[in-house]
């Protein structure tokens, strides 16, 4: 049988060639040649014939890396390969999980059923869910949606002392809460208004708590960063101690790191998204998975 390969998308060539040393398999970074008129031709540089098919790319601002992505995906089924798996530690499109107004695409069921057709299976980490009890609902292959708890945890215990985890929402309470139990450690979770896409208040955190904590503030995706930024200036206004803010997925859209830096606060991430801010690594986690679901492949 063919040793599987791992074929990298460009961005992600750091954090393939780490996933293939932790499984001891081949890695290649798959050449996307952009055309002046905007097009992209994909082309593998080793055959994929009878080899169980990695790719990797993680999918933040998607829209100018899924075709990239869809023609490497059809391409190694096209070319012979046995399977074909996608690793995205981070997975988009997951929000727009109903019809909020007359006439909108219910863009997660269309993504994931796209998704569904390109790859026999799908590794991601922390997908941002909110209607939805698991990514089975509306993915037909099989998914490994894996969560960072324990890199995080590891991390707060190990760089933070007395840390108080805040949570900036009430969908945030049972992730915050898991952190905590692996930490020991308290935590509160805040209240959110949200009134457009850059326009939030939180409520204030009690400041009993922040009186001999360490305050971490923890959330899944940085995307405009205002959630966090009003959650840091709250903290100081209290006379709190500067938190350090801890997300999962550095998406960090336009000005957005900058912004929450300027507070003052530590910014930590993990390398689901490649940034300066990464700190955690999750790149055993995902390697666990991918073995697995290679060895499912191999006695198919």
């Amino acid at each position: 049988m063919s040793t599987p390969l791992i074929a990298s998308l460009p961005g992600n060539e750091s954090f393939g060639k780490s996933l293939g040393q932790l499984l001891s398999i081949p890695t290649v970074d798959l050449g996307v040649h952009r055309f002046p008129d905007g097009e992209s031709l994909i082309q593998y540089p080793v055959p994929v014939a009878n080899r169980d098919v990695v790719l990797l790319c993680t999918l933040d601002r998607p829209d100018e890396k899924f075709l990239p992505l869809l023609f490497a995906a059809k391409t190694a089924r096209e070319l012979g390969a046995s399977s074909t798996g996608l690793v995205a530690p981070y997975l988009c499109y997951m929000r727009q999980d109903t019809r909020f107004h007359p006439g909108e695409a219910v863009s997660a069921k269309i993504f994931a059923a796209t998704l569904s057709n390109m790859v026999d299976w799908l590794v991601t980490v922390d997908p941002h869910l909110h209607r939805l009890s698991s990514l089975s609902e509306i993915f037909s292959v099989p998914v490994s949606a894996l969560h960072a708890d324990q890199e995080i945890a590891t991390w707060i215990a190990r760089e933070v002392r007395h840390p108080l985890l805040i949570g900036p929402d009430a969908e945030s309470a049972q992730w915050i809460n898991r952190v905590a139990s692996l930490v020991k450690c308290p935590a509160t979770v805040l209240a959110k208004q949200r009134g457009g896409d850059r326009e939030v208040r939180v409520s204030n955190p009690d400041l009993s708590l922040l009186s001999s904590r360490s305050p971490v503030i923890l959330d899944d995706i940085v995307s405009t960063g205002q959630t966090m930024k009003e959650t840091v200036l709250r903290i100081k206004q209290l006379g709190g101690p500067l938190p350090i803010c801890l997300g999962v997925h550095a998406v960090f859209s336009g000005n957005a790191y900058a912004d929450l830096a300027s507070t003052g606060a530590d910014v930590v991430t993990t390398n689901t998204i490649r940034h300066p801010t990464n700190r955690i690594d999750l790149q055993s986690l995902v390697a666990t998975s991918v073995a697995e679901h290679l060895r499912r492949a191999a006695h198919k």
